[in-house]
């Protein structure tokens, strides 16, 4: 580390889980976020602040002013801009040494394959089932773990599927692929602006917590917040024998 990054990242430093060892791994490692929105935003933020070494964006949205209600990475003057971009810009008004790629288009099963390979990580931050599922098999396939959020209204959820662990469940273990969830927007729901900043701050959390190998991650529980009562409700996941995922995967290399 140099002396200016040792002075920025003084504060992690001080904190013997990362101390100057811990920092290294994260200007060393590679996340994938997948959406530049509400939970995209405070996730993306945050990951650049910490030091992030490498930060993939994905968004084929832009910004609409409607947006700016609740997706902090997000301004004014960007309105009509592709999210992506936008919120690699904010990013790097805070932290010019993050290598930030903005890619403008659809996370699709090609695409993933071809990003999960070099990323440490990946930030589910979407807002719809069909993209969420692609993200899961993609991140099942190449053995990368998945730290998931949602929100609508004012509830929210977040969980790390790891299937590096022979018994950890993959995110279609929870929602079937096959199952008839009714799908669910912020457009026609609503969404308290807070939710997205909490939940995306904990997907950010936990991102790190990987990357650095301290404290004991969500793996295996699914975090649930009433934002009315601001109570969490913890529920544990199991890998189904039968997903049609992530059953017979082989092991992690």
């Amino acid at each position: 580390m140099t002396d200016d990054q040792l002075l920025r990242y003084s504060r992690h430093v001080l904190l013997d889980d990362i101390g100057i060892e811990g920092q290294q791994r994260l200007l060393a490692a590679h996340a994938l976020v997948v959406g530049a929105g509400g939970l995209g935003s405070p996730a993306a933020l945050y990951l650049g602040t910490a030091g992030i070494g490498r930060l993939t964006l994905i968004d084929h949205d832009h910004v609409d002013v409607t947006n700016l209600q609740r997706q902090i990475a997000h301004n004014r003057s960007r309105v009509g801009q592709p999210k992506a971009d936008s919120a690699a810009h904010s990013v790097r008004a805070i932290n010019v040494d993050v290598q930030l790629q903005a890619l403008v288009q659809r996370a699709d099963a090609a695409l993933l394959d071809r990003l999960l390979p070099t990323a440490d990580v990946v930030l589910d931050c979407s807002d719809n089932f069909a993209t969420r599922h692609a993200i899961n098999a993609a991140c099942v396939r190449h053995h990368k773990p998945l730290v998931s959020g949602a929100v609508i209204g004012f509830d929210g959820q977040i969980s790390v599927y790891d299937t590096r662990a022979a018994d950890g469940p993959c995110y279609a273990c929870l929602f079937p692929p096959e199952a008839a969830f009714e799908e669910v927007a912020c457009a026609t729901m609503g969404v308290f602006a807070p939710m997205v900043g909490i939940i995306g701050a904990v997907q950010a959390a936990e991102a790190l917590k990987l990357l650095i190998g301290i404290g004991r991650s969500l793996a295996g529980r699914l975090l649930m917040l009433d934002g009315r009562t601001m109570s969490w409700d913890e529920v544990r996941l199991a890998r189904q024998p039968h997903c049609p995922v992530c059953q017979g995967r082989p092991p992690a290399p």
